[in-house]
């Protein structure tokens, strides 16, 4: 627990790094993003990729996206790409609660097959979600694309969600994986948070957290903590919890400009 709870009345800390779908800041970027990927699944688009800096917010996104989902979308989210095309196939396997009797490939992939169709004749949808996919080797992504073969003759039986860094779009680029590219037909890029954005976010933060007017930041210190992070959440958050914390060291419960480069000093590790 951060030790400046007390002090500043709040009910947990407002800037935690985990990406918890209660803080998420809606932003135009950030909303746009959720639309896109509800847009692509409700319509059975197959394909969709979601793409964006490190800390801009995807994988808080997505959580955000599960629970927008209803219960007639089985889902599975994979978030450590480095397996074995055999290992994929179990972990979504095991996500989407199958039993499995027989762990090689093929019987996985019967497996899938026929859960996908059962769950199609029940009125569902199948999800499938792929975190940090920038690291997917050519083998997995081949192993993704092959497994969005199973479809109607009027529509995809499995939704699939690439979700990386801007790396992703550069690996989709190899022309060996065009087959899989072409399939993509709903993209977007999230972008950073704008200054006034910075501002909204760090105040909507602290009010869900429990902030009643104090602590706050005032405007000089939001805007170093926006020169600093250039709008990135997770940097946001790592300068906004150090802030805090020198606010309570120095019993001030107004942050301001001074304290916010402290933190940011602790943080580049220059502060002695």
């Amino acid at each position: 627990m951060s030790v400046y709870l007390e002090y500043y009345k709040l009910r947990e800390a407002p800037f935690n790094i985990t990406p918890d779908p209660r803080f998420l800041f809606l932003s135009r970027r950030h909303q746009e993003a959720l639309n896109h990927l509800l847009f692509g699944i409700r319509e059975r688009k197959g394909f969709i990729q979601l793409t964006g800096e490190v800390g801009a917010g995807k994988t808080t996104v997505c959580r955000k996206l599960l629970e927008e989902l209803g219960p007639n979308y089985k889902t599975a989210l994979i978030l450590n790409p480095f397996l074995t095309a055999s290992q994929l196939l179990r972990a979504v396997a095991l996500e989407l609660g199958l039993p499995l009797r027989r762990t090689d490939r093929l019987s996985i992939l019967n497996a899938l097959n026929e859960y996908v169709l059962e769950q199609a004749n029940q009125g569902n949808d199948v999800v499938l979600i792929f975190d940090e996919a920038q690291n997917l080797t050519h083998e997995l992504l081949e192993q993704i694309r092959l497994l969005s073969n199973l479809e109607t003759h009027n529509q995809k039986l499995m939704q699939i969600c690439l979700i990386g860094q801007p790396e992703l779009r550069d690996k989709l680029a190899d022309p060996a994986l065009r087959q899989l590219r072409q399939r993509i037909t709903i993209r977007y890029h999230l972008g950073p948070l704008s200054a006034e954005e910075t501002n909204d976010y760090i105040h909507s933060r602290l009010a869900l957290a429990g902030a009643n007017g104090t602590p706050c930041f005032d405007r000089d210190a939001v805007q170093r903590v926006y020169l600093y992070s250039g709008g990135v959440p997770r940097l946001i958050n790592a300068v906004c919890d150090k802030t805090l914390l020198a606010g309570f060291v120095n019993e001030q419960q107004v942050l301001t400009d001074e304290l916010v480069k402290l933190a940011i000093e602790e943080l580049q590790g220059e502060h002695a």
